[in-house]
């Protein structure tokens, strides 16, 4: 089901995927993934929604990116608040070291 902003809108989806070191310790890995749910849930209140999840595919088609999460905003002007909140950069830092390689991408839902 697709899923709209308040006014009916389509969302805008941002697309991250994780493929971490292979020195990344669970711990690290989990406080990854518990940093950036803050960051979308608690600390950035433009994010409209948040999902994430771990790679489940039999294809083998991943490259090694095992994590991946989904943010959903009304417009590109909350995704672009987002992206300059303080916040997010600190995220971004705190990757340095445990993720190895990202792919990041946004989209307007159909």
């Amino acid at each position: 089901m697709l899923r709209r902003a308040a006014n009916g809108a389509q969302l805008l989806r941002h697309v991250v995927l994780f493929k971490f070191h292979d020195t990344a310790s669970q711990t690290d890995i989990t406080k990854i993934e518990r940093e950036f749910r803050a960051l979308a849930t608690t600390k950035v209140p433009q994010v409209r929604a948040f999902e994430s999840g771990t790679h489940i595919g039999k294809e083998n088609l991943n490259q090694g990116f095992t994590h991946g999460f989904l943010l959903s905003f009304d417009n590109e002007q909350d995704r672009d608040t987002y992206m300059a909140h303080d916040d997010h950069k600190a995220f971004v830092k705190l990757q340095q070291g445990i993720v190895e390689k990202k792919i990041v991408m946004a989209f307007w839902g159909k």
